[in-house]
């Protein structure tokens, strides 16, 4: 494989490159607290009725979040081929680790209630568990890997196997998503459910903000420490990651104060801010090598032809604002408070 020389990056390339970071931070803010209830599920639920109530706090809105991750994968094909086949490439085992954690945990939503069996139902709950916690955690992985470097060589050719993609940064980094996907799904629990389960999700919340700052801390502390050996361009200003460290210190202020939709807010406002950062560390990269400065990924070297990217453009100002209307108008439907009796009992055949 030819890869053309590193040129300056046009304003179509710097404008997909925004878009595509948009895209990831609305599927991380949106799937984030899906990821949450469902690693909270054996912790806050006490019997089936109790997980139930759970599950239908995004039960109208889980699929719908995930065409986030379809629309940024596909975003990236097309404006960045380059990046896109080489991050599948070298990533194809976590990435399929992912792929099979999303569907079971799809194939859970829609199955554990088929049978009137409490083991049939508690496997399908391990499965929910275990496909929004893997996700959670590889996710932070991944990202982290982008920043940090992979065995990229010459030719944008992998030199490296799975565990090269685990090392104490990466890690840091999936601990820091887990950790705060699990916190802002018990937030959203905070916001969309009453009586009991309101409080166990606040009490849970309030022993979760010391495991996530910690974590986000040193995640970011590490970043900044390094961004510059990594060959970042200093795009990130010191405010930022200092901003998303008072944030989620005030969550737990919050969250006793019964501030429900302020908790949220700032559970999401945080989330933003880790990925908003990692985004702007890696700019103008998108996948740096661990082998040679020279090897690393840039965009002008992975962007499709302007032509392309001028049509996609085109595309995406008539599309996407109906996706957002549409995406609004479901959340807006569903925006009640879900209370043990409105759920209607398990379906038996």
């Amino acid at each position: 494989m030819i890869i053309p020389a590193a040129t300056a990056t046009s304003g179509l390339q710097q404008l997909w490159f925004v878009l595509i970071c948009v895209l990831w931070l609305g599927y991380f803010t949106l799937e984030g607290f899906d990821f949450g209830v469902g690693t909270l599920l054996p912790f806050i639920a006490k019997d089936d009725l109790d997980r139930r109530v759970l599950i239908n706090t995004i039960g109208p809105t889980w699929d719908g979040n995930e065409v986030w991750l379809l629309t940024a994968g596909g975003a990236t094909f097309a404006a960045f081929p380059l990046w896109y086949a080489t991050v599948f490439s070298g990533f194809y085992l976590a990435l399929f680790l992912v792929l099979a954690a999303l569907i079971i945990r799809g194939v859970a939503f829609e199955y554990r209630s088929k049978k009137d069996d409490a083991s049939w139902r508690a496997w399908w709950d391990r499965a929910i568990f275990w496909g929004s916690a893997l996700p959670a955690l590889l996710w932070g992985v991944a990202f982290a890997d982008f920043l940090h470097g992979v065995p990229l060589g010459a030719g944008a050719i992998w030199q490296g196997n799975f565990f090269d993609l685990v090392k104490p940064y990466a890690l840091l980094g999936g601990v820091t998503t887990l950790s705060l996907f699990t916190l802002h799904g018990a937030t959203f629990l905070g916001l969309k459910t009453e009586g009991e389960i309101h409080q166990r999700a606040t009490a849970l919340a309030q022993r979760l903000v010391p495991v996530s700052f910690a974590s986000l801390f040193g995640f970011l502390f590490w970043t900044y420490l390094s961004a510059h050996s990594w060959h970042r361009s200093g795009l990130v200003p010191p405010f930022l990651p200092i901003l998303g460290i008072v944030i989620l210190a005030g969550v737990g202020w919050l969250v006793h104060e019964k501030l429900d939709g302020w908790a949220f807010a700032a559970t999401s406002a945080v989330i933003v801010i880790l990925f908003v950062t990692l985004f702007l560390n890696m700019y103008p990269n998108v996948l740096v090598s661990s082998v040679s400065a020279h090897d690393t990924l840039t965009l002008s070297q992975t962007a499709s032809h302007p032509y392309t990217l001028k049509v996609m453009s085109i595309v995406a100002a008539i599309f996407t604002p109906v996706v957002l209307i549409y995406q609004g108008w479901t959340y807006w439907v569903f925006a009640q408070r879900v209370r043990r009796p409105q759920v209607a009992p398990a379906a038996t055949h």
